[in-house]
């Protein structure tokens, strides 16, 4: 039996305006398998889209993109099955409690939830969810960089981590 393919899965939000960082993630990870944006950044991710066709690019309405098409939250599979539930985080009450967000996840079988809103890296994993937030891209308020995350899915498990925006 062939080894499956691992599969890298860059995830990023919050850029408000700045098409510089948001071009800066997608330059620096070209090997990318998919880019996942968690909102509040839909002008730039369309020229984005325009410049890098090529790439797989999903996407979530965040609070601030008043005109976006894109959904409120959704659900990606990623090869092998396993499922990451996507969303700004707004509609979920994620400043008070996990419960909503995670409860939303479970209910569609999900392994991760990746979510955008507070500004602030999180990262943990509770009751067989990861959760990730990879902090703003473009104005962190937790007083570190600006960041975005990575997921690998491999046959051995999944690995996330924070990463700066350069």
């Amino acid at each position: 039996m062939s080894k499956a393919k691992d599969f890298r899965v860059v995830a990023f939000s919050d850029t408000h305006g700045s098409f510089r960082a948001m071009n800066r993630i997608i330059k620096k990870n070209k090997d990318a398998d998919l880019f996942i944006f968690l909102g509040d950044g839909e002008k730039e991710l369309e020229q984005i889209k325009q410049i890098y066709p090529e790439k797989h690019i999903v996407s979530v309405q965040g609070n601030c993109d008043a005109y976006s098409n894109a959904p409120v939250a959704l659900a990606y599979t990623v090869p092998g099955g396993r499922k990451i539930f996507c969303t700004h985080g707004h509609e979920y009450n994620i400043y008070s409690s996990f419960d909503k967000i995670c409860y939303a996840a479970q209910e569609l079988g999900a392994e991760v939830i990746l979510f955008g809103h507070t500004h602030e890296r999180y990262y943990s994993y509770s009751d067989g969810l990861y959760i990730v937030n990879p902090g703003s891209a473009a104005c962190p308020r937790d007083g570190l960089a600006p960041s975005y995350a990575f997921l690998d899915f491999t046959e051995t498990g999944i690995l996330c981590s924070h990463v700066e925006v350069k």
